[in-house]
């Protein structure tokens, strides 16, 4: 008697009636979105990941002398000297290759008649890859050089450094013949340049 009383007066003081099992209007509701917010979004937590952990190899720092050799490798000086030995290689075989196939080469223009002996071909052959070698060794190395110079002035590596590179070792080169040749030559290596560069990317 006296629990059922109890229960009648709490009951009367309550006008809202018993308690919803349902969650209270004061209390925040949990969304789907700040889930995934927290779990693939932008507040998800970053973790360090350790190789380690991760089953790969870790990686040991770098010594000194690495460092050194690798800031070597990425100066302008080494990029150009590679580009200068790898177009004296390129030039004396294009150059080789080109006297191959030429029919005049050899043949003395006093005498043009006379049959030229082995020795007088692979002479001629020599010196015309000799001289390709040189041209392009001394092209290979202008364009590597302003490449990377303007590459470390403007802080980006993009399509517009290999198309001024080239504008500027064309008009250089092209300069030599006159002001007229100079321009061509920028816009020839220019254009050239942006080619190689949209199909290589």
């Amino acid at each position: 008697m006296a629990a059922s009383t109890r229960a009648a007066n709490a009951a009367a003081s309550n006008p809202q009636g018993p308690a919803s099992v349902g969650p209270s209007v004061d209390s925040p509701t949990l969304q789907y979105s700040m889930i995934l917010e927290h779990l693939i979004g932008d507040k998800r937590p970053v973790k360090g990941l350790n190789p380690a952990v991760m089953g790969g190899l870790p990686v040991p720092p770098k010594s000194d002398e690495q460092k050194m050799i690798e800031r070597g490798m990425e100066s302008c000086a080494f990029k150009s000297l590679l580009a200068c030995v790898g177009g004296f290689v390129l030039g004396g075989a294009f150059g080789v290759f080109t006297a191959g196939i030429d029919t005049n080469v050899g043949i003395d223009p006093k005498d043009p008649l006379r049959t030229p002996t082995a020795r007088e071909v692979l002479k001629d052959m020599g010196q015309r890859g000799m001289s390709y070698a040189k041209n392009f060794a001394i092209v290979g190395a202008m364009f590597s050089c302003t490449e990377c110079i303007i590459e470390s002035h403007r802080g980006k590596s993009d399509w517009k450094n290999a198309v001024y590179s080239g504008c500027v070792t064309g008009g250089a080169i092209g300069f030599r013949a006159g002001l007229k040749a100079g321009v061509l030559g920028c816009g020839g290596f220019a254009a050239f340049s942006a080619a190689i560069e949209y199909y290589l990317r």
